[in-house]
């Protein structure tokens, strides 16, 4: 589930550190986003042990 997650995110949801985003610099939203995907790679790293 998390590995379709993984995915869906990279499709569709913004890269910022392709657009060079400082973190001390990031919005609360922004924020959530990488929140949001680094605990969904995470989670589809440990699926696929």
């Amino acid at each position: 589930m998390f590995t379709l997650l993984a995915k869906l995110n990279k499709l569709l949801l913004p890269s910022f550190t392709k657009q060079r985003l400082d973190l001390a610099k990031a919005k609360k939203w922004q924020m959530a986003i990488i929140g949001w995907r680094y605990y969904v790679t995470s989670k589809a790293l440990d699926e696929n042990k």
